[in-house]
């Protein structure tokens, strides 16, 4: 007798042949159904019953309210994104009618902590004094001149000199392209497109700051320019001289735009905005002046006893300034008296009952911070760079900390971000030989800025509170 098996779970069932064809198929058939899983097949035959069930208007009911449910989740989560774009617009518009108005001030001083001496770093590559500075916008690099007439683009991260423009000897000045006297000052637009250096021999040079190629050169001062200053989002240059005057120039067009007098005494530092304006010190004259180009006007500050030596704007209505007298002072464009002033901000040197203080020879702002620093002349080994925390309201300067270097800080500068403070040092003050510190390196100090981090300032908290 023959017989046939079907596999399935469990053990084989077997049919005999001679059975009922027709039995023999129906039993097949319900087995090989029994093969699937009991939920899928009552999954399959409730489909079938819905298929059957729902009508063509209910069915085209049904998709129709899909389709608005997809409707409403992206029109919901579209709206979630531009509710959360319009809080970042109107934050960033509020940010920008504080920073016109001059009132934009983040308080950033309570996080800064004072630099490891072992981090901070010494580039050295100048043969004489560095006399200036400047950051490029994205705080990548720096670019420094000196006494020597050379102008060097540094790497931040690296250290490296990645690009030397060499001076030249006096007399040289037809056939050299670069500088041929020492440059005093240097200015670097808000773009990172133009650099624009000024030297002893009254001229101003503009280059590309990318590839460092020489563009134009202006003439027309009559004295050394002392002061250069790019107005924030454009390409016009302010430059201020020892002729005591301020002239206007528009880079783009390679072209001279105005000259605006009113100092009795040479102009030793200037800076400006993003408004039609800009800010002057007047060393001797003991005035700091606000010029408003647009208007032709000038408002006049009176300053205390000392030379007012640098000057550098904080926000657009408020500055910093620092003197030979050793004092340091916040001013406000709205009151002609300094709102708070420092004396002797960076302490006394000299035998007893003949002290003098020392000169306070380089400023630099965070923009739109509470953070400002000061630098010292550097005549013995007492030079520092003090990192200072400006009050509510500019109403006063309160020391933060102070870090040592050796020589005159003629020149400094925040980056940007407030990462990093950049000092540039000499032997010689920038502007004369009165004193020289021969143990003095020529250089620029890379100090770093690190911030206590929120989250450790919150465990701070709770394990005090335990």
């Amino acid at each position: 007798m023959s017989s046939f098996f079907i596999k399935k779970k469990g053990p084989p069932k077997v049919f005999k042949k001679n059975e009922n064809s027709a039995g023999s198929k129906r039993k097949v058939r319900i087995e090989s159904i029994s093969l699937c899983s009991p939920s899928l097949h009552r999954k399959r035959r409730a489909n079938v019953e819905e298929e059957f069930d729902e009508t063509p208007q209910e069915k085209k009911l049904r998709l129709a309210k899909l389709y608005l449910g997809q409707l409403r989740d992206e029109e919901e989560k579209k709206a979630e994104e531009e509710s959360f774009e319009m809080d970042l617009i109107a934050g960033r518009l509020q940010e920008e009618v504080l920073e016109q108005k001059g009132q934009l001030q983040r308080m950033v001083a309570k996080d800064l902590l004072p630099p490891d001496v072992s981090e901070i770093r010494l580039l050295r590559g100048h043969k004489l004094p560095v006399t200036c500075l400047v950051i490029t916008p994205d705080d990548q690099h720096v670019f420094s001149a000196s006494k020597d007439c050379s102008i060097i683009k540094w790497d931040v991260e690296s250290g490296e000199r990645l690009h030397i423009i060499a001076g030249g000897r006096k007399g040289t000045e037809d056939r050299h392209v670069g500088h041929t006297a020492h440059v005093l000052c240097m200015s670097i637009s808000s773009d990172g497109i133009y650099l624009a250096t000024g030297d002893m021999n009254k001229s101003i040079m503009i280059w590309e700051a990318a590839t460092c190629k020489h563009l134009y050169k202006f003439t027309g001062h009559r004295g050394p320019v002392s002061g250069l200053s790019f107005r924030r989002g454009t390409h016009d240059l302010y430059s201020a001289s020892h002729d005591r005057s301020i002239k206007v120039w528009n880079v783009d067009e390679n072209a001279y735009v105005e000259t605006l007098f009113g100092h009795q005494d040479v102009i030793t530092g200037l800076d400006s905005g993003s408004r039609e304006r800009c800010v002057t010190a007047g060393g001797r004259d003991r005035t700091v002046r606000v010029w408003k180009i647009a208007e032709e006007s000038q408002l006049v500050f009176h300053g205390n006893e000392g030379s007012i030596d640098c000057i550098q704007l904080i926000n657009e209505e408020h500055m910093i300034t620092g003197a030979d007298d050793g004092s340091v002072s916040l001013w406000s464009v709205n009151k002609k008296k300094p709102l708070s002033t420092v004396k002797a901000a960076h302490g006394r040197h000299g035998d007893s009952g003949l002290e003098q203080p020392y000169w306070v020879a380089a400023v630099a702002a965070l923009q739109n911070s509470d953070t400002v620093a000061s630098g010292t002349n550097g005549c013995s080994h007492n030079s520092k760079v003090q990192l200072w925390k400006c009050g509510q309201g500019f109403r006063h300067l309160e020391p933060l900390f102070s870090i040592p270097v050796n020589g005159f800080v003629n020149s400094l500068k925040f980056s940007s971000s407030g990462k990093f403070l950049v000092a540039g040092v000499g032997q010689e003050h920038r502007l004369g030989r009165w004193w020289r510190v021969k143990e003095a390196k020529n250089g620029l100090y890379i100090i770093p800025l690190k911030r206590q981090q929120p989250e450790q300032e919150e465990v701070n908290g709770e394990k005090n509170g335990e």
